[in-house]
């Protein structure tokens, strides 16, 4: 078995075509040894990547339009990854065939992450994303789901300056190296993962308090309510909701609205104005100012996107 990184020589920002022809074309680009990433944009047309390797690696697939399939001829499983979804695997040794799906119009984003990359980054924080899924892909799977969500604004702008990164541009791979990073740590942002010192009375609370929090965060119960809700006092919620997810209560309400506005924003007929009263501002200057504390971004930006 070869290994899928390590595929850079004479430079170190290498760009190979897999596929080019009328109905559109496949492209390879490694980024420095460690970080791969796949682009394809087809019409009408299918196409197929096989990975048979023994690297261990994060896989995040974005599908902009069409549809990848996923077969693990180890596991025998298969996966799909639809259009508007990014998902996030593990693997810890490849033997799988990715296939782009024919279809009118095919988008799609594969960025392959080494182990030896994410080793950079560990915090020895067992609740710290980045540290749960190194530690997975020490484990032998083949191909393990580990998240998929709709795609959302800031993950389209970043990858778009992923993607955009000129032949010319000077520091050429660390400018991508960077942009990598930044999508990481949005992506990673979204996922949960829980220290094994929370004992189970108390992510059971906390988990009761965020399942009534995502039904409705635009008009969210007082604190007081949503304890009485979860059968406990104020005191009580707002510690044990502060251990488990290491965030208060507000500011999870905050993230929850803002990461809606987050995908609102891929909406080309709402104004920003609108999204902000759609996930409970009343005045647009704020939730930008929020938005951008938040995601280092206002949210015209994303829209030009």
């Amino acid at each position: 078995m070869d290994s899928f990184f390590f595929n850079i020589t004479d430079t170190r920002y290498k760009i190979t075509e897999l596929f080019k022809g009328n109905e559109g074309y496949l492209n390879r680009v490694d980024i420095s040894n460690g970080i791969v990433f796949l682009e394809s944009k087809l019409q009408k047309f299918s196409q197929e990547v096989t990975l048979d390797n023994l690297d261990r690696m994060v896989i995040f697939i974005m599908v902009k339009q069409g549809t990848l399939k996923i077969y693990d001829a180890l596991s025998k499983n298969e996966e799909l990854v639809n259009e508007g979804e990014i998902a996030i695997y593990c693997s810890s040794k490849q033997d799988m065939t990715l296939t782009i799906q024919k279809s009118d119009n095919s988008d799609i984003f594969i960025l392959c992450i080494a182990d030896f990359f994410l080793k950079r980054y560990l915090s020895a924080r067992q609740n710290e994303s980045i540290d749960y899924l190194y530690d997975e892909i020490q484990k032998e799977i083949s191909l393990k789901a580990i998240d998929k969500q709709p795609i959302d604004a800031l993950s389209l702008y970043i990858v778009e300056k992923i993607l955009n990164v000129s032949v010319d541009d000077r520091m050429q791979s660390i400018r991508a190296e960077h942009r990598v990073t930044e999508f990481m740590i949005h992506r990673f942002s979204l996922l949960d993962h829980f220290s094994k010192e929370i004992d189970s009375a108390s992510l059971a609370l906390a988990s009761k308090a965020k399942t009534i929090l995502l039904q409705d965060f635009i008009s969210p119960p007082t604190i007081a309510s949503l304890a009485h809700l979860c059968a406990t006092n104020e005191s009580t919620l707002k510690k044990v909701f502060k251990k488990v997810y290491h965030t208060t209560l507000h500011a999870y309400v905050q993230k929850l609205r803002l990461d809606e506005a987050n995908l609102l924003l891929r909406e080309e007929d709402l104004t920003i104005g609108e999204i902000a009263k759609k996930v409970g501002y009343k005045h647009q200057g704020y939730f930008s100012k929020l938005f951008f504390a938040t995601y280092g971004v206002y949210p015209k930006e994303l829209m030009k996107h």
